[in-house]
């Protein structure tokens, strides 16, 4: 099923009720079945600067903060998981001055999540999902860091999707489940869809209960496509770096109103 979610009032026009009705969704949310792993396509950061007349980094670096609200947000509901789409295989052929720019943004951000407080008082695991090969050398060693610092934690998880694709997943998985094949420590019989699971880049990772995507496009460009066989699609047209609290709530209601059959 896919939700469309609407959100194109400014709320500070009525923020005094804005802040009545977030208070009483949250409530309402809190009180019903919170999904276990949200999983977020942070789009439209590039069109939200551009639409303020600023460069394509100024976007980045404003979602790089909503990203940390949506963080703090999972925390107060309760939400275990959450995976960002912070970089596909295919932003690499973005110009080589705005990949570099992401690229010295995710190394700072690495290093700020080692000494964040929030991350260590709240016991927050970093993963990083991804061909991580293909990072610079100065991102690779800061991903490293952050994952080391917090490998100890496991009330919440935080995976970073840099380098990423679905399909290079699976296909990494496959290439890995030969090569153990090939030296007899798989057999063709022993492959079903744990196993494949198992070679993911992270296997313990629940699978998503919601995949939102922002920016008002309606596809999954990508992103987790063995995880998300079953999770519930919901596509907001709000840029990431306008995406707010209520959008947020009111996602999660919906999601508490579906029926999940898994097929069945």
């Amino acid at each position: 099923m896919i939700y469309r979610l609407l959100s194109h009032v400014p709320h500070v026009l009525f923020k005094p009720l804005y802040d009545v009705y977030e208070g009483y969704l949250f409530e309402k949310v809190r009180k019903g079945s919170i999904p276990r792993h949200v999983a977020i396509i942070m789009d439209g950061n590039r069109r939200w600067a551009k639409k303020l007349e600023k460069p394509p980094w100024y976007g980045h670096l404003f979602g790089s903060n909503k990203l940390e609200e949506i963080m703090e947000w999972c925390r107060e509901l309760g939400i275990r998981t959450l995976t960002a789409y912070a970089f596909s295989t295919e932003n690499f052929k973005r110009p080589p001055e705005e990949v570099n720019a992401l690229m010295n943004l995710f190394e700072r951000k690495f290093r700020e999540l080692v000494n964040d407080e929030r991350i260590h008082r709240y016991g927050v695991r970093v993963n990083v999902i991804g061909r991580k090969d293909l990072l610079p050398e100065n991102v690779r060693k800061a991903a490293e860091e952050a994952e080391k610092a917090t490998r100890k934690y496991n009330n919440y998880t935080l995976n970073l999707a840099l380098a990423y694709g679905g399909r290079s997943e699976i296909t990494d998985a496959v290439r890995e489940i030969v090569q153990d094949a090939l030296e007899g420590k798989v057999r063709p019989d022993e492959i079903d869809e744990d196993l494949i699971k198992h070679y993911l880049y992270h296997p313990d990772m629940p699978d998503p209960d919601i995949v939102i995507r922002t920016g008002g496009e309606v596809r999954i460009s990508n992103f987790l496509l063995y995880q998300i066989a079953y999770s519930e699609l919901f596509f907001v047209d709000v840029y990431f770096p306008e995406f707010r609290k209520i959008d947020f709530l009111r996602i999660i209601r919906e999601y508490q109103k579906r029926q999940r059959r898994f097929g069945r």
